[in-house]
């Protein structure tokens, strides 16, 4: 499962390159690897990947949108979405976890991922940016709504593929995210 974590803060970190610029706050794939994520391995290892992935950040290593790196990072404008995704995969994995991995009930907890990641992006950009609510909101989440229920309909449908083919193949149990 470490394995498998270390693996998943790798695919975020490849992701995270994956963007549509925009002034302040990209478009990235990030927000795809943390459903996939959450999706396949779990509450507590999806959390666990995103922890890694933060720190690893925050070190330094251009692991973030448009290869960045650096704890200015988590302060800055931006930087409440990535601690937001350590939120986002515990409570998208639990979801799974309480009920079952199905592509239905993985559309929900990462649609609930994603309004957890976009709140806490939110948050933060009225404060570092001196904002108000509703320009937060306009910047940092209404552009942000179709674009992520795509995402988390990819993260949904590829995610408990995998799950299913690596259950199949013996490389993670039915309920070894749950562990």
């Amino acid at each position: 499962m470490l394995i498998l974590c270390a693996m998943f803060t790798a695919v975020t970190a490849v992701l995270a390159q994956v963007e549509i610029p925009l002034p302040i706050v990209p478009i990235s794939g990030q927000t795809l690897a943390v459903g996939l994520t959450a999706t396949i391995i779990g509450s507590r290892y999806g959390a666990l990947a995103m922890v890694c992935y933060a720190l690893l950040g925050a070190i330094g290593a251009p692991v973030f949108a448009e290869a960045k790196g650096g704890a200015h990072v988590l302060i800055g404008p931006t930087g409440g979405y990535i601690i937001g995704f350590i939120f986002t995969a515990y409570v998208t994995g639990l979801i799974l976890e309480r009920t079952k991995f199905t592509v239905g009930m993985a559309m929900l907890a990462n649609t609930v991922g994603m309004v957890i990641t976009l709140a806490f992006g939110a948050v933060q950009l009225k404060y570092v940016m001196d904002m108000s609510w509703s320009e937060a909101l306009a910047v940092g989440v209404y552009p942000f709504i179709l674009v992520g229920l795509i995402k988390a309909y990819l993260a949904s449908w590829l995610g408990i593929k995998v799950r299913q083919r690596l259950v199949q193949a013996n490389l993670l149990e039915h309920a070894a995210a749950s562990k």
